[in-house]
């Protein structure tokens, strides 16, 4: 009888493995938590006051049979396709190298608009260009690495992004161009040949998205210990938490403020993924206020997602159906959250 049921018993197993490990072409993402700002953001001799600003995050992570069925039944766990989170030809790593850069270029965005709020200097040092993606099938596949530096061609120098394009379609295809890149502290030169581009006008490249990467020098010097967090979406708290350590006012005055979206040098505030799930986890850490995007929802992004709203009224919308105390409060500029702290204490 034992060796009867042992086929079976097998099978269950080989499902049971494959339900945890195989993953499916799906994101589940589910509410994270509000993290306190003070000990992620640290201006040199900065004020340390009595009111909490918090940034909130989600979880998300590849979907497996169970984590997908799971996510079927609950509420604020949401199944998201992998083409909605991932951009074409994008591996996993690729996409974390693309939310660590999106996560760097929000936190600069953050400290640009505080400073400038409250009048104090800062400048940028060029570092290099910086690769997001290698393209399937082009000559920098298995030579260049999502989250490489490069800081010369043909032992040329450049300013931006901009010149090392310009340069490379100088060349022709077939060509080889002598690449010199930053791999962690490791400097590299690798000889990459170029290919036409069928989409770019036939123009030669060595296929990679690329962007540039610029190192921040402000007066006083700013710290933020966030590697654990991705995406651009923190930046308005960033820069609410760097705007109150710079001045001596507490723009919190002891209460406890949550929020989210992403800045961008001018203090506009931007769109996110997963408000509701934010709102969630805000609720959970006992914010009294949660500031939320009020972005506009363009006529082609209406036709794209039928359906869609503003951050803020999804928001609103979340916060009635649990039931919480927590105001919404929409903003659209930096300037608009700052001005409401500071009138309605």
């Amino acid at each position: 009888m034992k060796n009867k049921w042992m086929p079976l018993a097998y099978v269950f197993l080989l499902l049971l493995i494959g339900a945890v490990f195989i993953d499916l072409p799906y994101y589940v993402m589910k509410p994270g938590d509000a993290h306190e700002l003070k000990p992620i953001v640290e201006v040199a001799g900065g004020e340390k006051d009595a009111g909490t600003l918090m940034l909130t995050t989600i979880k998300m992570g590849e979907a497996n049979v169970i984590s997908y069925a799971v996510a079927s039944v609950r509420d604020y766990e949401e199944i998201v396709p992998v083409e909605e989170v991932r951009s074409p030809h994008e591996s996993n790593e690729e996409y974390n190298v693309r939310q660590q850069y999106l996560m760097d270029s929000s936190q600069q965005n953050a400290i640009t608009v505080a400073f400038d709020a409250a009048k104090r200097p800062y400048t940028f040092r060029y570092q290099g260009v910086y690769v997001l993606n290698v393209f399937p099938g082009m000559p920098a596949e298995g030579v260049l690495e999502a989250g490489d530096r490069i800081v010369a061609v043909d032992g040329k120098e450049f300013r931006s992004s901009r010149q090392f394009i310009d340069y490379i379609q100088t060349k022709q295809p077939g060509e080889e161009v002598t690449i010199t890149v930053m791999r962690e502290k490791e400097k590299i030169e690798k000889n990459i040949p170029l290919k036409k581009f069928g989409n770019n006008n036939e123009k030669p490249g060595i296929g990679i998205s690329l962007a540039d990467q610029k190192k921040l020098i402000s007066t006083p010097e700013v710290k933020l210990k966030a590697e654990s967090i991705g995406g651009p979406s923190a930046g308005l708290m960033f820069s609410l938490e760097i705007y109150n350590q710079l001045v001596e006012e507490d723009i919190a005055e002891g209460r406890k403020i949550a929020g989210t979206g992403t800045i961008d040098p001018g203090g506009k505030v931007g769109r996110i993924g997963g408000i509701a799930q934010k709102v969630v986890a805000a609720d959970k850490a006992g914010a009294e206020i949660f500031l939320a995007p009020n972005d506009e929802i363009s006529p082609e992004l209406k036709k794209q997602v039928p359906g869609i709203v503003p951050n803020y009224q999804e928001a609103v919308k979340t916060a009635k159906d649990i039931g919480t105390d927590m105001k919404i409060v929409p903003v659209h500029t930096f300037g608009e959250a700052l001005d409401y702290l500071l009138t309605r204490k």
